[in-house]
């Protein structure tokens, strides 16, 4: 069984994607980052930098006492290796996927935060800050697409965790002022994986929990 501690944003859904593909036991515990649930000392303890996702495993692999994790790629990581699916053991798919799950949660994932922020919840516009994430949001797409161009997922042949980590975060295209018909390649790969079952799935416990 692995806890889940949870809120719907997109580095949430990451996780919830990735354990529904793989078919784990999992519980979700929401945590509501408006009311500040996140510097309750409870969850301090399993992720010190009062971000979600955070989980405990307690079934680790070692055998030992259960394990608790923060960051949303080092548990993509860990559960790809613990449960063998999403990271191919081939050398060179498996360096592909990496550097495209590294490009996400230093790059990607952290600009249109930035880009969600200034157009959405600053208290004053910026227009300066505006634009510069917005230009950053498109470079970026940009860059994506272009792989996208030349392999059917991230990592090369098959989907893993680099494409689950970077989905959730096109899934809010429209939020950043994004129209993915200018990016062709990107929108082939946002269709095929928003009908996975798993991907409906996870989208479906975020209603409800």
């Amino acid at each position: 069984m692995i806890d889940l501690f949870y809120a719907p944003t997109p580095n949430g859904h990451k996780i919830t994607l990735f354990l529904e593909e793989a078919g784990l036991e999992y519980q979700l515990h929401r945590v509501d980052i408006g009311k500040g649930e996140q510097f309750r000392p409870e969850f301090l303890a399993i992720s010190p930098n009062n971000k979600i996702p955070a989980i405990v495993d307690h079934d680790p692999v070692d055998g030992g006492a259960p394990l608790s994790l923060f960051e949303s790629g080092a548990i993509l990581l860990y559960l790809a290796e613990k449960t063998g699916k999403f990271l191919s053991g081939e050398l060179r798919e498996r360096e592909a996927t990496l550097q495209w799950l590294f490009w996400q949660v230093a790059g990607f994932g952290p600009m249109l935060g930035q880009n969600h922020h200034f157009n959405h919840f600053a208290p004053q516009p910026v227009p300066y800050a505006i634009e510069r994430y917005q230009v950053e949001t498109q470079r970026l797409y940009g860059v994506l697409n272009k792989r996208l161009e030349k392999s059917p997922w991230l990592g090369g042949s098959h989907y893993s965790i680099a494409d689950i980590a970077t989905y959730p975060w096109v899934a809010s295209h429209e939020r950043q002022r994004i129209p993915l018909e200018n990016y062709p390649a990107v929108s082939n790969w946002f269709e095929r994986i928003r009908n996975r079952p798993a991907t409906l799935a996870a989208w479906k416990k975020a209603e409800v929990v």
